[in-house]
């Protein structure tokens, strides 16, 4: 039988929100839609909870997060790597 889910994982950037748990950051991704009617651009944020294996993250930093196997109730995400530092 042929596996229907062997499409390209989702990779998203974002933000770390919050780092109080251990080994899991949670991360917001920012994204625009255009409004039906009016034709603007607005913007839309998704929270989404990260496994962070070393415990890296902090809070500010930008991250880069790719789909990945349940890990837990919540966690469908990995860190892969963190692109800028909070200062």
């Amino acid at each position: 039988m042929e596996n229907m889910h062997k499409g390209k994982k989702k990779e998203l950037k974002g933000l770390v929100t919050s780092d109080k748990m251990d080994k899991s950051v949670v991360v917001q991704v920012e994204r625009y839609i255009q409004h039906k009617m009016y034709k603007k651009y607005i913007k839309q944020y998704k929270r989404y909870q990260a496994h962070d294996e070393k415990n890296e993250c902090r809070i500010g930093d930008e991250v880069q997060i790719i789909e990945t196997r349940p890990l837990s109730k919540l966690k469908r995400f990995r860190v892969t790597q963190i692109t800028k530092k909070a200062v």
